[in-house]
């Protein structure tokens, strides 16, 4: 099982000097990935916000400027959203970007993606929250077909997108009946988010059975979780729980407030967690 941690590119650590530092640290550790989050902004209040985000994140760096940012300071650790939110941006834009992070980081990107829930920042930018399905499975073939195709048609007009883009792994975040079909259609995993093991099981044997009708075998299971490594023996448990059950990266959730402890936290994973795992 891969393990990652989550990065900060959000709140008052989220600037140069501190992001660079704790990118290094996990470049030269032997974490497999790190990950980051997307938010455009919040507003001065939030109406029925579903999910328990602090309201710091609404202080965040676009994450695809942040994923070229870390293609340029990082050598080894692959890296990767938690998720990006696809129906916030244009297909042609973002699939550039997307290269230009390819063939900076020599194609160590790892793309989460979700469809988002945001009913303010879909306001603000003008974009129907009811084609968000929609709209994300269009970006998604989008890069798909690039991958393999330079030419592509838009509103008319013939266009090459060059340098070819080595389309990054694609995890798809979200709610089981809509990113389970939606994995098995077009991604290369599932993105669950807090969830523990024993409730991710059978829904993990429902991707996997799905995935084999499909002829779509080996899918992934990369889930984010916060491990309680300050009892060290219940997070060897617990992660190795999450192997059982059939993850495949394990990503541990962590606030940090200086890059010591972020090394420290590093530090720990890999003594009593990669080791177990």
């Amino acid at each position: 099982m891969k393990l990652g941690i989550t990065i900060r590119n959000w709140g008052a650590t989220a600037r140069r000097d501190f992001v660079t530092e704790s990118a290094q640290i996990a470049d030269r550790s032997t974490l497999d990935a790190i990950w980051f989050n997307d938010h455009l902004g919040f507003p001065p209040g939030i109406e029925n916000h579903p999910l328990p985000v602090p309201p710091d994140m609404g202080d965040i760096l676009d994450p695809l400027g942040f994923g070229t940012f870390l293609a340029g300071c990082t050598s080894r650790i692959s890296f990767g959203t938690g998720v990006l939110v696809l129906p916030y941006r244009p297909e042609i834009v973002t699939q550039k970007l997307l290269t230009t992070i390819q063939v900076l980081s020599g194609n160590r990107f790892l793309l989460g993606i979700g469809a988002g829930y945001l009913d303010e920042e879909f306001q603000a930018l003008g974009v129907d929250k009811s084609k968000r399905g929609k709209l994300t499975d269009s970006m998604i073939d989008m890069l798909r077909a690039t991958s393999e195709n330079e030419l592509i048609v838009a509103n008319g007009q013939e266009l090459y997108l060059k340098p070819k883009l080595t389309c990054p792994p694609i995890y798809i975040g979200g709610a089981p009946e809509i990113a389970i079909p939606r994995t098995v259609r077009c991604g290369d995993g599932w993105m669950p988010m807090g969830t523990m093991p024993e409730d991710l099981a059978p829904f993990i044997t429902d991707l996997h059975k799905q995935g084999a009708q499909a002829g779509r075998e080996g899918l992934e299971v990369v889930a984010m979780k916060t491990l309680p490594i300050e009892d060290p023996k219940a997070a060897v448990e617990l992660a190795q729980s999450y192997k059982e059950v059939g993850v495949t990266h394990l990503v541990h959730v962590q606030g940090y407030e200086t890059t010591n402890q972020f090394a420290e936290v590093i530090d720990q994973i890999e003594r009593d967690i990669r080791t177990s795992v």
